[in-house]
C-alpha cells in the first residue's frame, strides 16, 4: 500500500492512504463513512458538534527556542512548551494508527514566488474536501514533484485531557513554527486548518517582505486593484463582489513589490440568513463540491433553511473561487493595490461615512481594527460596544502588530495608494448607511472621483471628510449634520473617541507619530 510518506510524520500501519482524490470521490467516501447528508443541490452537509467556530482559547504556540524572541506572546499567542507539544503529538500519531488517512497536498500563495506548500493530513474525507476546495490546487506535475513546506495533521476524533494535556478543554490547535507543524485536534470545525494556514503565512511572509492581510481584493478592467480590510458584519464580502471588478478573493492576501495574491482557492461565506437576493454568488455556490456546515436541512426535501441558526449562527460553506462568476482565477493581479479600503460598522453614528487618511492614521486605524457590536445582539448589551481587533486579524497574528503596520505604510507609500475609512454602520439618523451609497462612495474612492470634493477635518477624529460624493445626498456626509441634538452627537463621538485612546495604549511599540495620529478624547 501507498503511504506517500506518511512514516516520516509517525503515522504507521493506516488501514488506507488516499492522496488528493477528487471532490467526487471525497463526497463519496464522507457519505459511506457516515459523516454527512446531500442536499437539494448536491452539496455536502455536516454537523460539526460541540465546535461551531474557531476556538481561540485553544490555540498555542510552541515556545521553541528558535521562534520565542519573534512571537508575541500574550493572551491571542499563548505559549506551550516543546516537550507537552512533542507528548501531545505522539498520541494523536498513535490515534491515527489503524485508521483510514486523507492527505491533500497543495499550495498557498497564488504568486509563484511566495508560494507555499501545505500537506494537510485529515482523519476526515469531508475536512479534506473542504480544504482541497480552500487551498489552491496542484497540477499532476505539481503533484508528482510535490514537497511540503508545512504540515498540518487534523484528527478532530481525538479528545485531548486537559489535566494530562495541559490543554484549555478537549480541543487544541497548536504551531510550531520551528518544526513546521500545525496540530489540531478535538475540534470538527473546519476553519481551524483553514485559519492556522493563515496564521503560518503571517509569520513567514513578512520575512520574505510581503505584507499578509485579512481582506478582500478585487481588480479592475485597467489593472488597477484594491483591498478591503473589515471586520465581521461591515461588508467585506459584499462590497469587494462587484460586477463591474474581478474577484480576487474574499478572505487572506499578500502584498508583494509587485503584485497583490490570494493566498487561497477557494472561499469559505457564512450561510446565517442566506438568500439568493441579497447573496446570489454564495448562494449558487453551494452545489456539488461545496462543504456546508451546521446548516439545518429539512430531511425529507433536504432544503436549506438558512434562517435557523439552531445549530450555529456561524453557519458556513466552503466551495472553489470558480463558483463565483466574476473571479480572477489566477488568483493575483500583477499591480500592486491604488486604493485601501478599511471598513468599519460605527453604531455609534459618529464616524464619516467615507474619509481620507494619511500615512500616520492608516497606520493608526489599521491597529486598531474597530467595528462595533450593537445593542441587543448580546444579551446584556444595552449600548453600543467597541470592538478593536488588531490589524483587523488579531487572532491568527504572530508577530508585533507593528510590524505589519509598518509594512502597511511602506506599500501604501510605494504605491501612491489612498487608503479611506468607511463607516458602513450608522448616524445620527439611527438608520444604517443604504448599501447603495456605500457602494457609490466607494465607487468614487476607486476611480478618483472622490478626490475632486472639497475636503474637511473631523473635529474628533482628525481624518479628511469628503463634503460630496456622486449619488449621495451632502446632507450625509457630515456626521454632525445627521444629528438633531448636537450635545448628544458631541457626547457619543467623545465616547468612541476616548475608547480608540484607551484601545491604542496596548501598543507599545508604536511610534509617537502614530498615536498622535488617532482621536483625540
Amino acid at each position: 500500500m501507498e503511504t506517500y510518506g506518511l512514516e516520516k510524520l509517525g503515522i504507521i500501519n493506516p488501514t488506507a492512504v488516499y492522496r488528493n482524490l477528487t471532490p467526487a470521490q471525497l463526497t463519496e467516501k464522507a457519505l459511506f463513512r457516515g459523516e454527512g447528508t446531500l442536499s437539494n443541490t448536491g452539496a455536502l452537509v455536516v454537523k460539526t458538534g460541540k465546535y461551531t467556530g474557531r476556538s481561540a482559547n485553544d490555540k498555542f504556540i510552541v515556545d521553541s527556542e528558535g521562534v520565542h524572541d519573534e512571537i508575541a506572546w500574550g493572551k491571542v499567542n499563548k505559549p506551550i512548551s516543546q516537550e507537552l507539544f512533542d507528548a501531545l503529538y505522539e498520541k494523536v500519531i498513535a490515534y491515527l494508527q489503524n485508521r483510514e488517512i486523507f492527505i491533500f497536498d497543495g499550495f498557498a500563495g497564488a504568486d509563484p514566488k511566495y508560494t507555499k506548500s501545505f500537506r494537510v493530513v485529515n482523519e476526515l474525507a469531508s475536512q479534506n474536501l473542504f480544504i482541497h476546495q480552500l487551498l489552491r490546487r496542484p497540477t499532476a506535475q505539481e503533484l508528482a514533484d510535490f514537497k511540503e513546506d508545512y504540515t498540518v495533521i487534523a484528527a478532530p476524533g481525538f479528545k485531548c485531557i486537559p489535566e494530562r494535556d495541559k490543554t484549555n478543554s478537549e480541543a487544541a490547535i497548536v504551531i510550531d513554527y520551528e518544526k513546521h507543524i500545525v496540530l489540531i485536534c478535538g475540534s470538527q470545525y473546519a476553519g481551524e486548518i483553514k485559519k492556522s494556514v493563515f496564521s503560518v503565512m503571517n509569520y513567514i511572509l513578512p520575512k520574505n517582505g510581503v505584507l499578509p492581510m485579512h481582506c478582500s481584493a478585487n481588480i479592475g478592467d485597467e489593472g488597477d486593484a484594491a483591498v478591503f480590510f473589515g471586520l465581521s458584519g461591515t461588508g467585506k464580502t459584499t462590497l469587494s463582489a462587484d460586477p463591474n471588478r474581478k474577484l480576487i478573493g474574499d478572505d487572506e492576501h499578500g502584498w508583494a513589490d509587485d503584485s497583490v495574491f490570494n493566498f487561497e482557492g477557494g472561499c469559505y461565506a457564512k450561510c446565517i440568513n442566506l438568500s439568493a437576493e441579497n447573496e446570489p454568488d454564495i448562494y449558487n455556490a453551494i452545489r456539488f463540491g461545496a462543504l456546508v456546515e451546521n446548516v439545518v436541512m429539512d430531511p425529507d426535501t433536504r432544503e436549506f433553511d438558512f434562517d435557523d441558526d439552531s445549530l450555529a449562527v456561524n453557519s458556513r460553506v466552503g466551495y472553489p473561487v470558480e463558483y463565483i462568476s466574476n473571479a480572477e482565477l489566477s488568483g493575483m493581479s500583477t499591480s500592486v493595490p491604488k486604493t485601501v479600503i478599511f471598513l468599519t460598522a460605527d453604531a455609534y453614528g459618529v464616524l464619516p461615512p467615507i474619509s481620507k487618511l494619511d500615512k500616520n492614521q492608516a497606520m493608526y486605524y489599521f491597529v486598531s481594527g474597530f467595528t462595533s457590536k450593537l445593542a441587543g445582539t448580546e444579551i446584556g448589551v444595552k449600548e453600543p460596544v467597541p470592538t478593536f481587533s488588531t490589524c483587523f486579524g488579531e487572532p491568527f497574528l504572530p508577530l508585533d502588530p507593528s510590524v505589519y503596520a509598518s509594512m502597511l505604510a511602506e506599500k501604501v507609500e510605494k504605491a501612491g495608494a489612498s487608503v479611506y475609512l468607511v463607516n458602513t454602520g450608522w448616524n445620527g439618523t439611527g438608520k444604517r448607511m443604504k448599501l447603495s451609497y456605500t457602494r457609490a462612495m466607494v465607487t468614487a474612492a476607486l476611480n478618483g472621483e472622490l478626490l475632486k470634493s472639497e475636503f474637511v477635518s473631523d473635529p474628533y477624529f482628525g481624518v479628511s471628510v469628503p463634503t460630496t460624493c456622486p449619488g449621495v445626498p451632502d446632507e450625509l456626509m457630515i456626521p454632525a449634520n445627521t444629528w438633531e441634538n448636537k450635545d448628544e452627537y458631541e457626547a457619543k463621538a467623545k465616547q468612541l473617541a476616548a475608547s480608540f485612546v484607551e484601545n491604542f495604549k496596548k501598543y507599545t511599540h508604536m511610534s509617537e507619530e502614530v498615536v498622535n495620529a488617532g482621536p483625540k478624547a
